[in-house]
């Protein structure tokens, strides 16, 4: 029977559309199971092969689940604010929204012609104001909390007002920006503004001076995975050092909370690992060291406060404020040429360069406060101001950087630990040896000499034992337009939130959408954009009077605020009094299953945990992390095409001939290959790029071939490979086991379309089966013990490879089954039934189908997993292999229920072995049961 996956296809799309088949419901009595994809920014260019991936695998184990009898919570949506959108507004004037929109309907259209189980009734878009009102009211709830150390929780802000009126600052133990010391008369006695000053100073959503990724050409600020060796990401802009006055979320409040927390997850170690470095967590001291002839101290983190005695000079941050007040006038042409060199690192660049040393003398002497020598102060790139305190001690001997560094400043080196290498070659880093040349420290190892050296350092008053993290607060503020309005005006400078009633505060029109000449933020050009106090809405801008009405923040948030706590949203999407009940909080609770790119370990999975803890601390929700098990899934590579260009013509040479030539290699499409195969179609190719159109061809045996390699599937690579193009020839079935069968999930793979006609020769199978030439015929015969074999091995596999998300492996189970039930020319109901339900998960259009036509009104959906009965599987006979003095003579089959001695009583009593024994008595007879028998004569 005809195999027609086009109609088949459209058919069960449609039922699935019109009856909502995938509406998950709140309200049930089954236990829950939600399956979560990291969502997708619906870019222009629609998806390509390699995006489906990760959604192929969560819909089978979405589907597999609702088999077992799960309420299933799988849900899809956008992560719709965007740089893209942005910088096509720019350039065509064209609003982002309508773009985005535009986008997700192409989007929308390609994930349902691939038939995944999502449940659309719950769709959200980040862009939408009825979306980002919630976004705009989880920031009010960050800016007016705080995060009490004794509690280990965010409070509100209201308790910390509370302890300042009874208190002041007495036994406060609060996460802060800087330390502060007042008491309780002195803040009764503060003005109203200098009050929030000082709360701004504590609360968890803040704006300070921070240092910024600036991008002038695209008019903003960029988060540290946004920009590469010092360009933007995006369009590949330079990108600066800056500081500027910047919301920010104190993340850092929650370091030890996030760190402790990945114990608890069932997550991929490299992307653990990934999020404990930028956490980075290590403990030490606290040290301050006097400069000469100032009265400034530079204060220092160490980890090693027993390696103080080989401190030999100083490296301070080069933003670090000292610099400017201790560099020498001799030397402040090379500081500041220094200053504005590191500007147009990041700060990412900067920790990953680790072999390049530089750096600039600033003319000024610290002084060691237990050797009493001095010590020359430097700026350096490798120390960071948002680390530590932005200054090191340097102990070159032990340390593999500052050892180089001394050695290009040729600076003294000097050993304290003790060792047989020659510290002033190389560096020394050991804590299993002990301390020398260190005055009280000598002999004593690594433990006792850092707490005395703490104790020490303590009872001189110029320091204290401390835990420092890494990790800073993320910076919250963008200077673009497509992204969500701050919920927040000024008022004699001072930031206020807007009442939650009047949220959404949704992003003004604007006539263009750059900078301000003034250098705003493109919501400086919105006509429509002030707070009227008085009156409680957004009001004309040239109303402002500083009285009544007042400037609203033109920044808008970052792209990962949306994307930091979607996955609650899905469990309530269309609550208009709440951003998720807590009830349904409650019952849906974690994510169970999250698959995404690894690319996010330390943007997204670090924000969304945060903001998580942060609902949880404030009693909006109860669990405290919100992914337990997640899955990277690898990467679906392109094979590129190229051709050969010999330099200095329009002359293109053959991929055999290119030898003979000087030629320059590039990239083609792959759409102007002739079918399959690796021949460039030269008259498509003259018709792609109007450079091309006078191209000629040196060609091998009257054909252009092209060279191809495997590479990054994307549009730069002319290798991308559409899923459209796919479902139409060969189904979305088709694509859905060919995803599966590449390889392991976790892993990266070639993609190849050759490589589909076997599943598609596959699925010819399958549906044959259930065939009698082009008549439907299934028998209610029941089958063979065979037949059940063959079924119940399947069973067994299948719920194996999709447990442990082996799901290239059940693709082969599949092609295996299938041909044994063709051979054994199997039609039993009680076969291909469960068979359907078996693979319906994998390709479930035609699993849909053949349910249909095997006499079903409902979906095979909800149908209950196929249960395994071992008692199949045990084998009736074995047949034997019988070696005599090591040599295989013949096989006898008996009852696999025999015993050792049973067994070694009918070999020797068969016909051929007693010929073989001529009388004799065997030596020796060996028995292992199932397997073989082995005589010795």
């Amino acid at each position: 029977m005809f195999y027609d996956h086009q109609q088949i296809e459209k058919k069960w799309q449609k039922y699935w559309e019109e009856n909502q088949t995938y509406k998950t419901s709140n309200n049930t009595d089954k236990p829950k199971f939600y399956v979560l994809d990291m969502f997708p920014y619906p870019s222009g260019a629609g998806l390509h092969v390699g995006h489906p991936l990760g959604y192929i695998a969560s819909d089978i184990y979405a589907r597999y689940k609702r088999h077992q009898g799960f309420n299933v919570l799988h849900p899809v949506g956008y992560d719709s604010f965007g740089l893209p959108a942005e910088q096509y507004a720019i350039q065509t004037g064209q609003h982002p929204a309508i773009t985005t929109e535009q986008n997700i309907n192409r989007y929308e259209e390609q994930l349902r012609n691939i038939g995944f189980s999502f449940d659309w009734s719950r769709e959200v878009r980040t862009s939408d104001a009825s979306y980002y009102k919630w976004t705009q009211w989880i920031f009010i709830q960050l800016y007016h909390s705080w995060y009490n150390k004794n509690t280990d929780k965010a409070e509100p802000i209201d308790s910390l007002i509370q302890h300042f009126e009874e208190k002041g600052t007495e036994g406060l133990n609060a996460n802060q920006n800087d330390e502060l010391n007042f008491t309780a008369e002195e803040w009764k006695n503060a003005s109203d503004i200098d009050k929030e000053d000082i709360l701004l100073n504590y609360r968890l959503a803040y704006r300070a001076e921070t240092t910024v990724n600036w991008c002038p050409a695209l008019g903003t600020v960029l988060a540290n995975d946004e920009v590469k060796d010092g360009k933007s990401e995006r369009g590949g802009f330079p990108v600066f050092q800056k500081k500027m006055m910047q919301w920010s979320m104190r993340i850092s409040a929650y370091s030890e909370r996030l760190l402790q927390g990945l114990n608890t997850l069932d997550w991929p170690q490299p992307l653990k690992d990934s999020q404990e470095y930028w956490i980075g967590k290590s403990q030490g001291a606290q040290v301050q060291f006097k400069v000469e002839g100032h009265d400034e101290t530079v204060e220092v983190f160490t980890t090693r406060p027993d390696t103080i005695f080989g401190a030999t000079f100083m490296v301070l941050a080069p933003e670090n404020p000292l610099v400017e007040t201790i560099t020498t006038d001799a030397q402040k042409v090379e500081v500041d040429t220094y200053i504005e060199e590191t500007s147009k690192k990041t700060e990412r660049d900067r920790m990953s360069d680790v072999k390049n040393v530089s750096g600039a003398f600033t003319g000024s002497y610290a002084i060691n406060p237990f050797s009493n020598e001095k010590m020359p102060i430097y700026i350096s790139d490798y120390v960071l101001m948002g680390y530590g305190t932005g200054a090191v001690m340097a102990v070159p001997a032990h340390d593999e950087r500052d050892h180089r560094f001394a050695k290009k400043f040729n600076l003294e080196i000097k050993k304290v630990v003790e060792t047989e290498e020659d510290v002033q070659e190389k560096s020394f880093d050991s804590k299993d040896s002990v301390c020398v040349n260190s005055d009280f420290l000598n002999g004593l190892h690594y433990n006792e000499a850092k707490a005395k050296m703490i104790s020490e350092i303590e009872t001189k008053g110029i320091g204290h034992g401390t835990t420092n993290y890494r990790q800073r607060d993320a910076i919250f503020s963008r200077q673009r337009y497509w992204g969500e309005p701050v919920p927040i005006y000024y008022k004699d400078g001072m930031p206020y939130t807007l009442p939650t009633s009047a949220l959404p505060l949704e992003l003004p029109e604007v006539e263009k959408y750059l900078p301000t000449e003034d250098g705003d933020p493109p919501l400086g050009n919105a006509k429509e954009f002030a707070w009227d106090e008085a009156n409680q809405k957004v009001v004309a801008t040239d109303l402002i009077d500083d009285k009544t009405i007042f400037p609203l923040e033109l920044s808008t948030m970052p792209g990962w605020a949306g994307s930091s706590w979607y996955f609650l949203r899905y469990m309530d999407p269309n609550d208009e009094e709440t951003f998720v009940k807590k009830e349904l909080a409650d019952y849906w609770g974690q994510v169970d299953l999250y698959i995404g790119g690894s690319e996010h370990a330390t943007g997204h999975l670090l924000y969304s945990r945060f903001w998580n803890m942060f609902l949880k601390d404030r009693g909006y929700i109860s669990h405290d992390e919100p992914f337990q098990k997640l899955i990277n899934q690898g990467m679906i590579l392109g094979m590129s095409a190229f051709v050969y260009r010999i330099d200095g013509t329009n002359q293109y040479v053959s991929k055999n001939l290119a030898k003979d030539y000087q030629t320059q290699q590039i990239h083609v499409d792959v759409s102007l290959l002739k079918g399959t195969s690796d021949e460039l179609d030269t008259e498509a190719f003259k018709a792609w790029r109007p450079d091309y159109a006078d191209a000629e061809f040196i060609l091998e045996d009257g054909k252009y071939i092209t060279d191809r390699e495997v590479e990054k599937m994307s549009k730069s690579k002319y290798n991308v490979v559409n899923p459209d193009d796919i479902c139409e020839e060969y189904g979305a079935d088709g694509l859905r086991l060919y995803e599966m069968f590449l390889g392991p999930l976790e892993q990266s793979k070639p993609w190849n379309t050759q490589g589909l006609s076997g599943v598609y020769g596959f699925l010819k199978k399958f549906w044959n089966l259930y065939f009698n030439g082009d008549v439907f015929e299934v028998s209610d015969e029941e089958p063979t013990k065979a037949e059940y074999k063959v079924l119940h091995t399947l069973i067994k596999k299948v719920v194996y490879d999709i447990e442990n998300f082996s799901f290239n492996t059940s693709v082969s189970s599949f092609m295996i089954a299938v041909n044994e039930l063709q051979k054994i020319k199997c039609n039993k109901r009680n076969i291909l039934e469960p068979l359907a339900v078996i693979i319906s998960p994998y390709a479930p259009h035609i699993c849909e189908e053949l349910w249909s036509l095997l006499g079903h009104g409902t979906s095979i959906e909800f149908e209950r997993f196929p249960a395994l009965n071992e008692d199949y599987l045990v084998e009736d006979e074995i047949e034997y292999p019988v070696s005599v003095n090591g040599k295989m003579k013949f096989k006898i089959s008996l009852s696999a229920q025999l015993s050792a001695k049973e067994v070694e009583d009918l070999v020797i009593s068969n016909e051929k072995m007693q010929q073989i024994l001529e009388g004799k008595t065997p030596k020796k007879i060996i028995v292992v049961p199932h397997r073989i028998v082995n005589i010795v004569i």
